[in-house]
């Protein structure tokens, strides 16, 4: 098993894995199998701890395996599955830029996939009728762009599909200096000047908008001078301006990419809590009004259950028991409302899963809560309500 470090981390996780993962839902009693593998350096940095992380994912695997309550047929897949996971993690595979793995296998539904994760997560296994998601929410990122501008040149760094920061065009446009001011007369010479420069930020903002709609993203930082950032805001695109999340300090000729990103970090982390903030603010305001929000493990179902849900927000670690109708897909917290009728209900140990399943099918955002106490007052489960 070879484990390659680097300083830039991966993320194999998008809205389209995530969406088929949580659509998947095999058939006739069989199991997923998900696994999560922390390969956090500062716990599992050596060889030695990685292979003793591995022997008991598996042994937890085999154990939950030899436990299960299944037919014979979703039994031996199941330990089929276990065998598969078992020779991936024993082999020789990187996980090179990754500080965690997700794996997911079910012979039934013909899945084995492996996500590469740039967070630590809890080393955990779990066999479900779904894949488990809840240690993926928050891994997802919005699409990031990153502008480095000058009086005459324009870098662009944006997400690369392993999850880095990479740069992905730069230019320099022909603005003269000082000099090279020839036979021109000051004042006709600084007039000159700043009409290329003018027309060099008009490039790097047309450039930008291009990007923009090959490879759609959703923040823009930019780094640039105090003096020179107000000209470049007024010569973007307004779809542009709308994304833009202001400007930052950096040498923009000559920082490497990994020194842009870091410099433009407050700005991106900035944002994510900006908004998460307005998103409380609206679910306060929705439910004191009652309208538009739910709040408390029932509703957030029976709004599930309507495709009402527009953002599902639920505490870290929150669990609770509930029901699972496999026909319709129905949710509730008890089993009397199937809609197939009570003896069709499956009995959940935890109903979370279901729930963030159904809200990403449904195409609702999802979010994770770590350490914040908004949503104690509703049992540590709420929704914002697309009506």
């Amino acid at each position: 098993m070879t484990h390659e470090e680097d300083s830039v981390q991966v993320n194999d996780l998008d809205h389209g894995r995530l969406r088929r993962l949580a659509a998947l839902h095999p058939e006739n009693g069989f199991k997923v199998l998900s696994v999560y593998m922390d390969l956090d350096p500062t716990s599992f940095g050596t060889p030695p701890a990685r292979a003793s992380q591995v022997s008991s994912l598996v042994d937890e695997a085999e154990r939950r395996a030899r436990h299960a309550d299944l037919d014979h047929a979703a039994l031996m897949a199941l330990r089929a599955d276990v065998g598969r996971v078992r020779e991936y993690l024993r082999g020789d595979f990187s996980a090179k830029g990754a500080h965690a793995l997700a794996l997911f296998a079910s012979e039934s539904a013909d899945l084995f996939e492996v996500l590469r994760l740039p967070d630590p997560v809890r080393r955990a296994v779990v066999v479900n009728g779904t894949p488990w998601l809840d240690p993926l929410i928050g891994h997802g990122r919005a699409r990031r762009c990153i502008a480095l501008v000058s009086r005459r040149t324009l870098r662009v760094l944006a997400d690369t599909p392993d999850g880095s920061m990479g740069e992905i065009a730069a230019f320099a446009d022909d603005v003269p200096n000082q000099h090279d001011k020839g036979g021109l007369s000051q004042a006709n010479y600084e007039r000159s000047i700043e009409e290329e420069v003018r027309k060099h930020l008009e490039h790097s903002a047309q450039v930008l908008f291009d990007h923009l709609q090959r490879h759609p993203f959703d923040v823009l930082a930019v780094g640039a001078t105090a003096e020179l950032y107000p000209e470049f805001e007024r010569a973007l695109h307004s779809y542009l301006r709308e994304r833009s999340l202001g400007r930052f300090d950096v040498d923009v000729e000559h920082a490497s990419a990994e020194q842009a990103y870091a410099a433009a970090l407050p700005l991106l982390e900035a944002e994510k809590e900006r908004r998460l903030r307005v998103l409380l603010d609206r679910l306060n305001a929705g439910l004191a009004n009652g309208e538009r929000a739910a709040g408390g493990l029932g509703a957030v179902l029976d709004a599930l259950n309507e495709r009402r849900v527009e953002t599902l927000l639920y505490e870290a670690g929150f669990a609770s028991p509930g029901y699972v109708c496999p026909q319709s897909g129905w949710l509730g917290i008890g089993p009397t409302d199937c809609p197939s009728g009570e003896e069709r209900a499956e009995r959940r140990e935890n109903v979370l899963e279901d729930a963030i399943a159904a809200a990403i099918v449904q195409n609702a955002d999802v979010r994770s809560l770590r350490d914040r106490p908004e949503l104690g007052p509703h049992g540590g489960i709420a929704a914002l309500l697309r009506f």
